[in-house]
């Protein structure tokens, strides 16, 4: 007789995105000790043996609660019996701009790129499900930001690091929350049920608890499947126009404008070129000649983009748009310059 059919689901959501990795290099699992994240590690510790590969676990201590680092040690040592190493935790400080979720956030990555590059990792898995992804979409639709923030999750993500790149990986990206639980329960592992998870403090939580279920209650099932189903068709799409996007920046970038002077613009992009592109592409490229010029892009928003694209479009003599960063978009002799205040 096989495996339950939830554990069978996990194990060949893992099987198909090992089987592109090389053989070099550990490949991790991010474990919270939730039931997503140790669903998969579970099928990790099945599948990495089998294909040939070395396999361990990560956990996050973030500190944000009494007894986290206590949790920190169970999860460890519960990655550690499922035979996968290393097996270790990592405590970060959980501080700056953009609140808890945020910083948090921001923390985690930051540490699990230091440990993929300690251990020299072909890849991070993480635990995301269909349900996480409905919710990224939901908040990405509330914070109006676009096809890009619509398209959810992507399943592979690369990440630069000082130690070159870490490839993240997001196997559960098809299946819900609840198969993740009943595979834990047949693979007889206890999952931590954060108590964050039901605080509505958080935006995500009240989206989870309360917007969903209003959604599911009023349209009818299926909701959570068909906003990942549109995810993922919508990220083709955003795909397709940021590789355009791309080859026109790079087409219309003009290096002639980028003199060794201390108030030399960091990026020229020429204005006539601009202006013939299709708005979907020319936002895109002035949006990538933002960050590129060094504007953060968590804080760069639509309305900063819509004011660099009236410096291409609607231009009557306007002096410049400020950005995010200490910096500026201004128009000059055919150019649009990016460059500090």
């Amino acid at each position: 007789m096989g495996p339950d059919p939830a554990v069978a689901a996990v194990r060949l959501a893992v099987r198909r995105v090992l089987a592109g990795l090389p053989s070099r290099g550990v490949t991790l699992v991010a474990c919270s000790g939730g039931a997503d994240s140790l669903a998969l590690a579970g099928a990790l510790a099945f599948e990495a043996p089998r294909a040939g590969l070395q396999a361990g676990g990560i956990t996050i201590d973030h500190g944000l609660q009494e007894g986290s680092g206590a949790r920190a040690d169970a999860v460890v040592r519960t990655l550690a019996d499922l035979g996968l190493d290393p097996a270790g935790s990592i405590a970060v400080t959980v501080d700056g701009e953009g609140g808890t979720e945020n910083a948090a956030r921001n923390a985690r990555y930051a540490a699990l790129d230091r440990a993929a590059g300690r251990f020299g990792a072909a890849a991070v898995l993480l635990g995301h499900t269909r349900d996480d992804q409905a919710e990224t979409v939901l908040l990405g639709l509330a914070r109006g930001s676009g096809a890009r923030s619509l398209a959810g999750m992507n399943t592979a993500l690369s990440r630069p690091t000082a130690r070159g790149d870490v490839l993240y990986l997001r196997p559960l990206l098809d299946l819900d929350r609840a198969t993740m639980r009943r595979a834990c329960l047949a693979m007889g592992l206890e999952p931590w049920d954060d108590p964050h998870n039901d605080d509505p403090a958080y935006t995500r939580v009240r989206v989870r608890h309360r917007a969903l279920p209003v959604l599911e209650e009023t349209i009818g099932p299926g909701v959570a499947e068909a906003l990942a189903r549109t995810a993922k068709m919508l990220r083709d799409d955003a795909d397709a126009l940021d590789d355009l996007a791309a080859r026109a920046y790079d087409d219309l970038l003009d290096t002639d404008e980028l003199v060794d002077a201390d108030d030399a613009p960091a990026i020229a992009i020429r204005v006539d070129g601009l202006q013939e592109l299709h708005r979907a592409l020319r936002t895109r490229v002035l949006r990538m000649a933002a960050l590129k010029a060094g504007s953060p892009p968590g804080t760069l928003a639509a309305v900063h983009v819509d004011a660099m694209d009236r410096l291409v479009t609607a231009w009557h003599g306007q002096r410049h748009v400020d950005l995010p960063g200490g910096l500026r978009a201004f128009r000059r002799y055919g150019r649009l310059l990016f460059g500090p205040v």
